[in-house]
């Protein structure tokens, strides 16, 4: 299933994705008012029973929110791919680079991504997302899988020069609007192998990025292994995976986003996260 978090006419819901439409579930399973709620109360398998109904709306007549709107945690791993820890002249680490970001931080397909007024280095991030489906804490790699409930397409928005301000990384990765994810949530079942995906950035149609989630250097078992050692996972939590080469702060010249592009990230078996760029 795809399933996606949206607005309709002023309400926010959430529910599947068939062709060129969605199938409400919000008004469907009344236990369940977002779908980090369906992942909670393991309804995933109850939401499918709807599948073949008829859409409620076309896609043109809703506003997509956030896959998950209230994440209780957005784990990110930064230089996961060879290339892009070779253009940033770092060295490959023993154990994932870790940071967070905040729901604040992120918007939906087709929202606009927020270029700071602060900063004119506002730089692009193709991702591929974890979501997680069910809870734990010390899961094994061997069992890691169990645990996730889809893969989403994420921009990781990047505020390069207040990356800079010191050796965290936070000040640049969460400002307000400037992280998108979307446009919706593939069911794990659906993703016949999420370390053999095509992942794919584009600014104004130009391909920036471009890679397979198999040249990840921290798998994405390991990193759930490793992430919920830390602390336990909950259903709804994100794990953004990192990026490949060709970021635009090591382009020459830079490349950053500005008003008025159209950023777009796409990865196979999931679908195409667009977004156009606008001044805070």
């Amino acid at each position: 299933m795809r399933l996606a978090s949206f607005v309709q006419d002023g309400r926010r819901t959430y529910g599947i994705v068939v062709r060129d439409g969605v199938i409400d579930l919000g008004s469907r399973i009344r236990e369940a008012s977002s779908l980090r709620d369906l992942l909670e109360l393991d309804l995933v398998q109850r939401a499918q029973s709807f599948a073949a109904l008829e859409a409620d709306w076309p896609l043109d007549q809703i506003a997509f929110d956030p896959v998950i709107t209230n994440p209780d945690k957005i784990i990110c791993v930064g230089l996961n791919y060879h290339d892009h820890v070779v253009e940033t002249n770092r060295t490959v680490t023993e154990r994932p680079v870790l940071f967070s970001r905040f729901s604040g931080s992120q918007v939906g397909h087709e929202q606009p991504l927020v270029r700071p007024r602060v900063s004119e280095q506002f730089d692009y991030e193709a991702e591929l997302a974890v979501v997680i489906g069910r809870g734990g804490r010390h899961i094994t790699e061997a069992d890691a899988s169990n645990h996730v409930a889809g893969y989403s397409c994420y921009n990781d928005g990047s505020v390069r020069d207040w990356q800079k301000h010191t050796s965290q990384f936070l000040p640049g990765k969460t400002f307000a609007g400037t992280g998108a994810i979307g446009p919706w949530m593939v069911t794990a079942d659906e993703i016949a192998d999420p370390a053999d995906l095509t992942i794919e950035m584009r600014l104004n149609g130009e391909v920036m990025q471009q890679a397979n989630t198999s040249m990840l250097i921290h798998s994405i078992p390991s990193l759930i292994h490793y992430i919920s050692t830390i602390l336990p996972l909950t259903p709804g939590d994100l794990i953004v995976t990192g990026t490949p080469g060709g970021v635009g702060a090591k382009r020459t010249p830079p490349v950053w986003m500005k008003p008025g592009d159209i950023a777009e990230v796409s990865i196979s078996a999931i679908g195409t996260l667009r977004n156009t760029v606008v001044a805070e």
